[in-house]
């Protein structure tokens, strides 16, 4: 992996500081520190010189996108805190046309073979083929692989699925692999989107 990086993730940073990344995770780079089958890992992808950071939250292997990193525990525990009730707005492209039913059925809950219930708060159609869809769908509160396991209930193949905005911060342009510093708006953006 190259370990390449904006030009705004090169400053130095002192000791103390509280450091903002984003990262455009790209698949197949497992959200991780190291790895014991040793596959890439995020930190793969991070400027040499960056300080210590932990992911927000996580992004399976398969999935792609935005990603958070810190070295402000508080902070990403209250992102990942599903009473801020903080969106995490997602791309999904699915091996069937979706209709109607489909979405709403995704809002109002789909029943795993554990008894779980597991919904979205929105799904949107974005575009269709013959064959598959791009959906988007936002979720307040995300349990381990919660779109990929609501799919797989309903015997629908995920294609692919990206993180494309935590809150009110979009991944917009950034290409995959690259990191930038969250910038003090975005931040403040956020922590404003958790007060609500």
């Amino acid at each position: 992996m190259a370990k390449t990086a904006s030009k705004s993730t090169a400053r130095k940073v002192a000791a103390g500081d509280k450091i903002y990344l984003v990262l455009n995770k790209p698949r197949g780079v497992i959200t991780s520190a190291a790895d014991d089958k040793d596959r890439d890992t995020v930190y793969s992808l991070l400027p040499p010189d960056t300080p210590w950071v932990g992911p927000v939250g996580r992004l399976d292997k398969a999935s792609e996108g935005m990603l958070l990193l810190t070295n402000d525990s508080e902070w990403a525990a209250r992102v990942t805190a599903p009473e801020t009730h903080l969106a995490k707005i997602y791309h999904v492209q699915i091996s069937v046309v979706a209709d109607a039913i489909l979405l709403a059925a995704l809002e109002a809950g789909v029943l795993l073979k554990d008894g779980e219930t597991l919904r979205v708060s929105r799904a949107e159609l974005l575009r269709s083929g013959e064959k598959n869809s791009w959906l988007e769908i936002t979720l307040h509160e995300g349990k381990n692989r919660h779109i990929r396991r609501m799919f797989e209930a309903r015997g629908i193949e995920v294609l692919r699925l990206i993180r494309v905005a935590i809150g009110p911060v979009a991944l917009a342009d950034l290409a995959k692999g690259q990191t930038r510093i969250l910038a003090p708006t975005e931040k403040l953006a956020i922590d404003l989107a958790m007060r609500r």
